[in-house]
């Protein structure tokens, strides 16, 4: 694996992959490693311009224009993220696999459709590996609650997300290798420990 890795964090709302995100990006800066870290929706300018309009609790899209500006926010990334692609770790807080999960296996959308888009605009940029965070809908109500502010995607109904996670999970065990699940049920100290660990394992 490269030294320069993509790593991805993944999982559903209030799962703690944005906190985990945080930690390992202060681990990175503590070790005066190079590395850049986005969002999606989001990351560059017009990305996080496209991130207000899907996230909105106003917007009312369907399920089709959901995806595509997904993608759309993601086409904005890609320059950024082929620039530093080998060059740099690269920490991103969902990818591919939160599209799959959210747009087909929570939404229903075509999921070939989704595949020749995302390889459209990807071509040769690959993940290395990605820390898929799972929680149950107890925990996850109660840290959504916990937040200053909510958005259109913190809002939906216990059976999508419950979809929604299945489907991270079956990504997952289709390569293992290159997936490390963390239980976000348990104490948050012990699973910093664990994605630590493995970060230095990838970047060694």
């Amino acid at each position: 694996m490269s030294k320069k890795p993509v790593i991805v964090f993944e999982g559903i709302e209030g799962s703690g992959k944005t906190h985990h995100l945080n930690k390992i990006s202060k681990y990175l800066k503590k070790r005066k490693l190079s590395f850049i870290k986005i969002r999606e929706p989001g990351g560059s300018l017009n990305s996080e311009k496209i991130r207000k309009l899907i996230l909105n609790k106003k917007s009312n899209f369907n399920k089709n224009t959901d995806l595509l500006l997904y993608l759309a926010s993601r086409s904005e990334n890609i320059d950024l993220l082929r620039k530093y692609y080998k060059k740099r770790i690269i920490l991103i807080d969902r990818f591919i696999d939160s599209t799959i999960s959210y747009q087909h296996y929570g939404m229903g959308v075509n999921l070939n459709l989704i595949k020749n888009i995302n390889n459209h605009i990807l071509s040769n940029f690959k993940v290395s590996f990605t820390f898929l965070n799972l929680v149950n809908h107890k925990n996850m109500i109660k840290r959504l609650n916990l937040r200053k502010s909510t958005n259109r995607y913190d809002n939906f109904k216990k059976n999508f997300y419950n979809k929604v996670q299945k489907g991270f999970i079956k990504l997952s065990n289709k390569n293992k290798k290159k997936y490390q699940i963390i239980n976000s049920n348990l104490d948050i100290k012990l699973n910093e420990k664990l994605v630590l660990k493995k970060i230095e394992k990838l970047i060694r």
